[in-house]
């Protein structure tokens, strides 16, 4: 795995439960043999827009699935930067892998952040660890689509047991999970924004497929609809509010696993786009092509991209135990600022990287092609819309103003 300035901040991370974040250098060996696998399949898994299997089962192997966990319920207490590493890693040769790993990690965070006291939850936890189970998540339903602060189907709750019925409007790589985070209404006679989180495993619900998947990019995500029907336990239901768990982990987790993802499509492009340079210029005799400045601006841009991530996952860090500090305002404008911010940049290097190989990059059967890094980042401003965040935070960034110093935030 390449360096990365994700480390340092790694290194100064504790999770939620006080686990000292793993050091980055003892993954190395584990996470190259899932980019590696990753690798090899993601032409594969892109033409053919299925799930990047040979990625996760070397992620499973290698016991990466449930390495957020703390240590009593068998993982190994690694950090959020930590797993940043992986997804920067999965995202410089697969970026449909590197989505899922985060998606997963994310919805992993909800659950070791947000737990229920009972102790039959922590049964669940070691199930996920012992058994490497991959979690997706179900938030958008209905017409709501992209409101995941909305939830039109309620638990139903019988003594002990509750049940779900659910339209899903899109659960990535639904078929090939292992268990479901879903978002819903507390009861039936809740308002929509009174949600819970409730964790199912694939022996508890079934799924009949509602809408396909065929996109322009991000293709192995296998973003699907489907009608979801569930029954468990009333432990499975975390007790804290959603709307607390949106704030204080979901929104700030999935934004910085997002952008390592992003970043690491982007520095595979910009690496192609420094090969085909030195190509040229060997061959050259050291005269540089027509497109060597769009390789520095790339190389550029993904520097400022990295900086950028890297200062958000060590402001989480030091708010990640504080309530409080995480509900800031502040900070929650600058955790959705970051989405947009790190989508942006992340287009604008993989374009840089597209000029700076000419020809060379649009074609589908070079070895510096940038068609698939091209097609795949672009997802990133429309995964949950930029315009609709930027219009959400409006107000807030108003109120906030502007440093009157450099330097202070």
């Amino acid at each position: 795995m390449a360096t990365s300035s994700f480390h340092s901040a790694a290194q100064q991370e504790e999770t939620a439960l006080g686990a000292t974040a793993a050091p980055v250098s003892k993954m190395l060996a584990r996470v190259q043999t899932a980019v590696a696998a990753a690798k090899s399949s993601a032409g594969e898994t892109d033409r053919e827009g299925r799930f990047p299997r040979e990625a996760f089962d070397a992620l499973r192997a290698e016991r990466l699935l449930g390495f957020l966990l703390p240590k009593e319920w068998g993982g190994e207490g690694a950090s959020i930067a930590d797993a940043a590493e992986i997804c920067y890693a999965l995202g410089r040769v697969c970026s449909s892998s590197a989505m899922i790993y985060a998606m997963h990690q994310a919805s992993i965070a909800c659950l070791i952040r947000h737990p229920n006291k009972d102790k039959n939850f922590e049964q669940y936890m070691r199930r996920i660890a012992d058994e490497q189970v991959l979690v997706a998540s179900s938030t958008t339903e209905g017409q709501s689509g992209a409101n995941v602060r909305s939830s039109t189907s309620p638990i139903v709750w019988n003594d002990d047991h509750v049940s779900l019925s659910r339209e899903a409007t899109v659960i990535s790589y639904g078929r090939d999970a292992g268990a479901i985070v879903s978002t819903a209404r507390k009861s039936s006679e809740s308002l929509p924004t009174d949600q819970v989180l409730i964790l199912i495993f694939k022996d508890q619900y079934q799924l009949k497929h509602t809408g396909h998947w065929d996109a322009l990019g991000m293709r192995g995500t296998c973003s699907e609809g489907f009608h979801l029907e569930a029954s468990g336990h009333r432990e499975q239901v975390l007790s804290e509010p959603y709307e607390r768990i949106h704030r204080q982990t979901m929104v700030p987790v999935t934004h910085l696993l997002w952008g390592a993802c992003w970043a690491g499509v982007a520095a595979g492009a910009v690496e192609r786009a420094q090969g085909f340079v030195r190509k040229v210029s060997r061959a050259a005799k050291g005269n540089l092509p027509p497109g060597a400045p769009f390789a520095t601006q790339a190389r550029l841009s993904l520097m400022t991209l990295m900086n950028l991530l890297s200062s958000a996952l060590a402001d989480f860090a030091t708010r990640a135990n504080d309530p409080d500090a995480l509900d800031d305002i502040g900070f929650q404008t600058s955790l959705n600022l970051l989405k947009v911010g790190a989508s942006e940049l992340a287009i604008s290097t993989v374009m840089q990287a597209f000029q700076a190989c000419g020809i060379a990059g649009y074609r589908n059967d070079s070895e510096f092609s940038i068609g698939r890094s091209l097609r795949d980042i672009l997802s990133s401003s429309i995964m949950i819309n930029n315009n609709r965040i930027l219009s959400n935070v409006a107000t807030a960034a108003l109120v906030g103003g502007v440093p009157e110093q450099f330097g202070r935030s």
